[in-house]
């Protein structure tokens, strides 16, 4: 059963599904996970069908579109601000301990890609937060920074802020925003030089594979300078102390990351390398799922 709610972030509305267990009642209390999207997704696409598949084994999972995104509120449009993305998922555990038929000692908090790697920002913090998943988790500044974990020279860096900080002055005097996508918008976009994610990522969110409407795959070129400020992993070997899952394909390109937050984490901690997948066949292809869900579901009923 899915239900659709709102709740706040600071003024912004945000829309968001709860995804209810088979055998749901209200006078019963069960484990809750929050799941966040990744970037450029929405809560109907890959998040919303780990909610499901979640739900199913007896927890109330939450999810729902950020703030500037999909059918919540927030301007300017298509903003992806790392720092608001992780008071999205403090405000969705806000929402989540109102309810009565929550065990809100026993909340726990998930994403896909770049959700994953928010899951594990918030986490840092948010201690209402007891058990922490990322599925491809990738960190939203440390890619912004890297292709795929080999760095981007400092000069490239600075071009790139460059460009940003023209654009905001551009738009400060009535220019119109400027968007760049996430993934590739056309087939002619792909050549044999696109990373496999990228391609894949066509696949997913530009044909009736994965895509939605409320899911656009780009973000405000403005944001650019918000995404590589941002770092999950500075403090991650003090912070993150509660037990922490990570599944990522052997294929993907950005296990690196999923790698790298493993060697850096001090609590509980386990690494699953699921063979054959790629970063975006873990968003749907139903025998990787099938392995990722078993083992969230496993992971997370130890709350």
């Amino acid at each position: 059963m899915i239900k659709a709610v709102t709740f706040a972030n600071k003024a912004v509305e945000i829309a968001a599904h709860l995804h209810l267990p088979p055998d749901f009642r209200e006078d019963r209390q069960y484990p809750a996970l929050v799941g966040i999207h990744p970037a450029g997704g929405v809560k109907e696409q890959t998040i919303g069908l780990y909610a499901r598949r979640l739900a199913a084994h007896g927890f109330v999972v939450l999810v729902y579109d950020s703030s500037y995104q999909g059918a919540s509120g927030g301007e300017p449009r298509l903003l992806e601000d790392p720092s608001t993305r992780v008071e999205d998922a403090r405000c969705a555990a806000d929402f989540l301990t109102t309810l009565p038929y929550v065990a809100d000692q026993r909340m726990g908090v998930f994403g896909v890609c770049a959700g994953g790697g928010y899951a594990l920002a918030v986490a840092q913090t948010e201690r209402r937060f007891k058990a922490v998943a990322g599925v491809s988790a990738t960190p939203m500044g440390e890619a912004a920074r890297s292709m795929f974990g080999q760095p981007v020279s400092a000069a490239d860096v600075i071009r790139t802020l460059e460009a940003a900080a023209a654009q905001r002055t551009a738009q400060a005097r009535g220019a119109a925003p400027v968007y760049a996508p996430f993934v590739p918008e056309r087939p002619e976009d792909i050549d044999r030089n696109t990373p496999t994610m990228l391609r894949e990522g066509y696949d997913y969110y530009r044909t009736p594979r994965g895509q939605h409407p409320n899911s656009k795959g780009r973000f405000l070129m403005t944001s650019l300078d918000k995404m590589y400020a941002f770092s999950t992993f500075h403090l991650l070997p003090m912070l993150l102390t509660q037990p922490l899952l990570l599944v990522a394909g052997s294929e993907a390109d950005t296990k690196v990351f999923s790698e790298r937050a493993h060697a850096l984490a001090t609590g509980p901690k386990e690494l699953l390398i699921i063979d054959g997948a790629t970063h975006m066949a873990l968003y749907d292809t139903p025998a990787y799922v099938d392995q990722a869900v078993a083992r969230l579901a496993a992971f997370f009923g130890q709350l």
